[in-house]
């Protein structure tokens, strides 16, 4: 288990084909509608990769979520926890409450959550395990993932705290 974090272009986002997310956001815009809500049609359309765009974006690690799970146990609610680590796709406007689509991703239904929401959370497990300021706030495509396969290594040997373990998978959020 672990995370990657991908841009979604509105060709993507719309589209049919095998790695289209097409059912999802139709699935997706059925459930806002049914809630009275508008659909969601402002996808960016994916302009490709520029270094400082901040159109696509990437970041991917794959170590053991044990301990991230474990200090969300301990500084978040059983259902701030759910939201923080459950969602499969995550969308840039704010939802009321998490949204179960019954689009299968491996073995369970899809939950969409509200980036908004999402940052709450992560902003205060940040808080709570002192996630240093060295981190980049702003990244380009993998830059984060490159920061913590480097630099963090560096800055644990000074910095120690539960963040050396579990850092990414905010920051990354951030």
């Amino acid at each position: 288990m672990g995370v990657y974090l991908v841009s979604v272009g509105a060709e993507e986002w719309f589209g049919d084909e095998e790695d289209g997310w097409g059912e999802v956001a139709s699935a997706l815009d059925a459930e806002l509608r049914r809630r009275g809500l508008p659909p969601y049609e402002n996808v960016p359309v994916e302009t490709g990769f520029a270094p400082g765009s901040g159109q696509s974006f990437e970041e991917k690690l794959a170590p053991s979520m044990t301990g991230f799970l474990a200090l969300c146990q301990t500084h978040l609610s059983r259902e701030e926890s759910e939201i923080l680590c459950g969602w499969t796709v995550l969308v840039p406007f704010a939802l009321d409450e998490e949204i179960w689509l019954p689009i299968e991703s491996d073995d369970h239904d899809s939950m969409v959550a509200g980036a908004p929401q999402v940052l709450t959370l992560a902003e205060k497990l940040a808080a709570a395990i002192d996630l240093p300021a060295e981190i980049p706030a702003t990244c380009d495509n993998l830059d984060l993932s490159t920061w913590f396969g480097h630099q963090a290594e560096e800055l644990a040997t000074t910095r120690t705290g539960p963040w050396t373990k579990t850092s990414f998978h905010l920051a990354s959020l951030r």
